[in-house]
């Protein structure tokens, strides 16, 4: 994939591709933005074009460099991922020792870093004497959510490339163009930072299942109370379901802002646009501050949920919570 076939990101595709032409490039990046938002297809994407024997300031996916590293056998690009929850000293040791044994042949080395804030102390501490003190020509690229959480001194060495969540609308687009169904891509696109994240949702069979658990349980608590809690019983944590129980919290909260939707007459910002009658149905039921509290309870069970609480009883207190308004 070329910069022009990267939707999005244009900012950090203006900064990429300006230093390629002028030969500016730094030797040391930091790609920082959320999960699924490109960072890994740009970082690829740089290393191609700094080796294209086609193009300049961009790659052509077809000559001999660029399918090498696509096929991820290039000699001079190297992908570093964590070794179980980490990235240890060892890895960029062997890193160090690759590129001093290639030092002789004069080529540009690339090494791109996944979730490099995963790095141990001592592998950042490593990595800073490599940054200062490079063998050969290097490029780095460091790619993590939250920057700030890498060493201070490594955040100060290396130029930071952003990256943001895309539009909504706009993934809206791009996936209903390839095929992929209305109903699922409305909501998918809300829960992810990018395309290559919407996709890896929409593809799941599980993604459905939970939608559709969500609608049911969602008409239920506001009224059937029992019939709820049977749902959530046998159709969420008898199955597999429960182990994305965040994502059906997230549902929930796309289903509660669509009531207030609903309500203030904007129906075309409506997510599940499927379920319009039943919103119809539901939103003048209670006000505005009932639905935006419903809201709050949403994202208070998301918090109990990264606490490590009881799943299951604290999503039947939800239940109740959402029923008492």
């Amino acid at each position: 994939m070329s910069f022009q076939d990267i939707i999005g990101q244009v900012r950090a595709k203006q900064i990429l591709q300006n230093e390629l032409r002028n030969d500016t490039v730094s030797h040391a990046y930091l790609f920082a933005g959320p999960r699924g938002s490109g960072r890994r297809q740009m970082a690829l994407t740089l290393a191609k074009s700094l080796f294209c024997t086609e193009r300049e300031g961009d790659c052509c996916d077809q000559c001999l460099e660029c399918r090498k590293i696509d096929h991820q056998n290039h000699p001079d690009v190297h992908v570093i991922r964590p070794d179980g929850s980490s990235i240890k000293i060892e890895q960029i040791r062997a890193l160090q020792r690759e590129f001093a044994y290639r030092t002789g042949d004069g080529n540009r080395k690339v090494y791109i870093m996944e979730q490099a804030d995963l790095m141990t102390v001592q592998a950042a501490n490593s990595l800073l004497k490599f940054l200062e003190e490079p063998l050969s020509p290097v490029v780095a690229i460091l790619i993590t959510e939250n920057g700030q959480a890498m060493l201070p001194t490594i955040q100060s060495r290396a130029q930071w490339i952003p990256f943001t969540p895309m539009d909504p609308e706009t993934m809206l687009q791009v996936l209903v163009q390839e095929g992929f169904a209305q109903t699922t891509a409305r909501c998918v696109v809300h829960l992810a930072s990018g395309l290559d994240a919407c996709r890896e949702i929409i593809q799941q069979n599980w993604f459905a299942e939970i939608r559709n658990v969500m609608l049911q349980l969602g008409k239920d608590c506001l009224n059937q109370m029992n019939s709820a809690m049977v749902t959530a019983h046998q159709q969420l944590f008898k199955t597999p379901l429960a182990e994305h129980l965040d994502t059906l919290m997230s549902l929930f909260l796309l289903w509660f802002k669509d009531m207030i939707h609903y309500q203030v007459g904007r129906t075309e910002s409506i997510i599940f646009i499927d379920q319009l009658e039943s919103i119809s149905k539901y939103a003048f039921t209670r006000d505005a501050e009932s639905w935006v509290r419903c809201m709050e309870l949403t994202t208070d069970m998301q918090k109990r949920l990264r606490a490590n609480v009881n799943p299951q009883l604290a999503f039947e207190q939800f239940l109740v919570g959402v029923q008492g308004g």
